[in-house]
């Protein structure tokens, strides 16, 4: 996916640390999902895309309307 070769060059700006894809849990509204995200594996900190983010706000925001 040419996306992920974009992501391997994100460097966590707290510990100049390479970060590498890995799976991060969220919670939005009262609902918790999953995914995966450039992470840093020193402190944790994740780097989320605005078009994942958005994504899932929107998904979030159409589950609990179909309720």
């Amino acid at each position: 996916m040419a996306e992920s070769a974009v992501f391997e060059e994100i460097i966590c700006s707290g510990c100049g640390v390479k970060m590498k894809l890995a799976r991060a849990d969220f919670t939005y509204l009262g609902h918790n999902f999953h995914t995966e995200v450039m992470r840093c594996p020193k402190c944790g900190a994740v780097y989320i895309p605005q078009e994942l983010a958005e994504g899932k706000i929107a998904d979030a925001e159409t589950a609990l309307e179909d309720k």
